[in-house]
């Protein structure tokens, strides 16, 4: 938790750490051939491979990098596995004290009514249908939910079907908007629950053994018996507790007290309460202890937010710089990437870079057409690339050079530049332009004797993440909503 604390933090810190999310991989997937005739395999174009965690891998990532966008705090949220009410659902309960060892085994651990061994793999809290979330308390004996909780009262709810629950907290529209996916939902704190919370107040007593013989004052086996002392660490816990035919049949807190993190009812301690017979034995009664303050102090923590999810939105071409995030081409890949910098060797901090190259090519003599993933040669240099777009109207050709045959690296094996004016000719399209080497700024693009380099620098930063995926078709009136989850 503290792991997944920190990575938020740092979007918002005085100096925060930057983070961008890249997008890559144009050319389609298959087996890729290197220049001393070896090949890498990186899947096909249904089924790409999961890229490998090496050194190689961090460098090859920048070869076929299309573009890239800062994430900023306000696409930065904690987030928690989705688990919206259904009815007919039998729900965990939350517990202190699962994995733990059941009280006089050596062999047999708490676990959930799921059977879950954990408290967050337990569905211990619910997204109601109006985008509340609340945490169960109780499932009356492991029995089915029926009635959905509703409101935001800051006390325990009891619903028609014996469920109670605590309201944590709302998701607000634009964390419905932003961090709301189909398996994980934005959690946060609210601060009316937060303030109302008393650190080691008491809510639920379990049935461990119901016991029997117990009797209330007169002898009868069945009734309530009150004022039942809650032993421990904290202080002024008092329950109630129904029998029925001799046997404990309902437990209920009557008096929450404070500051518990352990707590007992002792069997001296029920058949001596008000109302009590004075007789019966065998009951073990299981308190539940809250979290550190308290239910709803710190609904992140509760549960179980070391999920962060970065949300990002590329809407069309995305910047003034057309260039940036081209919709002429499509990408397979995705990368996050921790604090690059940018052509210059500076600290990037612009909100998108284009990670492509580009030439200016001149109006005469009349260029053809360059397609789409082709190869572009430049005889004379001997240099290789693979096309990305091909702007016509203002004569810019974007492309990048990776480090296999007809990619980028030429028949010796060498990553040769593009340079000067020399032709450049597409090998499908059989396309022809000659660089136009003067220095000038094109469509925001900037231009040194006709050349452009990456605005964000090939191999700096820290790649944090990556993914092959599916081909992913863009459009100038498209946006790709992205939703990255990480786990800490």
């Amino acid at each position: 938790m503290n792991n997944a604390e920190q990575f938020e933090e740092s979007f918002s810190e005085a100096t925060p750490t930057v983070y961008y999310l890249g997008i890559g991989r144009a050319q389609a997937y298959g087996t890729l051939t290197r220049p001393d005739g070896r090949t890498d395999y990186e899947g096909t174009e249904t089924a790409p491979i999961t890229p490998g965690d090496s050194v190689l891998n961090e460098f090859k990532n920048y070869d076929d990098l299309l573009a890239v966008k800062k994430i900023t705090g306000s696409g930065v949220s904690f987030v928690i596995p989705r688990r919206n009410w259904t009815t007919g659902t039998v729900y965990d309960i939350y517990r202190h004290d699962y994995e733990e060892y059941v009280t006089g085994s050596t062999s047999t651990r708490v676990t959930s009514t799921s059977t879950a061994t954990t408290l967050f793999d337990s569905t211990f809290y619910v997204k109601s249908s109006d985008s509340n979330v609340y945490k169960c308390l109780d499932n009356n004996g492991g029995t089915a939910s029926t009635a959905e909780p509703s409101g935001t009262a800051t006390s325990v709810t009891t619903t028609g079907d014996g469920y109670k629950w605590k309201y944590m907290y709302t998701l607000s529209s634009s964390e419905q908007a932003n961090f709301l996916s189909t398996d994980f939902m934005g959690v946060s704190t609210n601060s009316t629950v937060a303030a109302a919370a008393v650190d080691g107040a008491l809510d639920i007593v379990k049935i461990k053994t119901a016991g029997s013989s117990y009797t209330v004052s007169g002898g009868a086996t069945s009734g309530t018996i009150t004022a039942v002392p809650i032993r421990g660490d904290g202080s002024s816990g008092v329950c109630s507790v129904v029998l029925t035919s001799g046997a404990i049949s309902a437990v209920t807190v009557t008096t929450a007290g404070t500051g518990y993190t352990s707590g007992y009812i002792r069997n001296a301690d029920i058949i001596a309460a008000t109302n009590a017979g004075g007789a019966g034995s065998g009951a073990e009664l299981d308190v539940i202890i809250p979290p550190k303050g308290g239910h709803g102090k710190n609904a992140v923590e509760e549960l179980g937010g070391f999920f962060v999810m970065l949300n990002t939105s590329l809407e069309g071409t995305e910047s003034s710089n057309s260039g940036d995030f081209t919709a002429a081409n499509d990408f397979r890949k995705i990368t996050l990437i921790k604090n690059p910098n940018n052509t210059a060797g500076s600290a990037a901090s612009a909100a998108t870079l284009r990670a492509t190259n580009a030439v200016k090519i001149a109006a005469s003599p009349s260029p053809g057409t360059f397609t789409a993933d082709e190869e572009i040669n430049q005889a004379t240099t001997g240099a290789v690339g693979k096309v990305v777009e091909w702007d016509a109207t203002n004569k810019i050709l974007y492309y990048i050079q990776t480090r296999h045959n007809d990619a980028g690296a030429d028949t010796n094996g060498n990553v040769t530049a593009f340079s000067a004016a020399n032709v450049i000719t597409g090998q499908t399209s059989s396309a022809t332009g000659t660089p136009d080497t003067t220095t000038q700024t094109v469509n925001n693009v900037v231009f040194t004797s006709g050349y452009s380099a990456p605005e964000i620098q090939h191999d700096s930063g820290e790649l944090l993440y990556v993914e092959n995926r599916t081909k992913i078709t863009r459009a100038t009136d498209q946006t790709e909503n992205i939703k990255l989850i990480i786990e800490f």
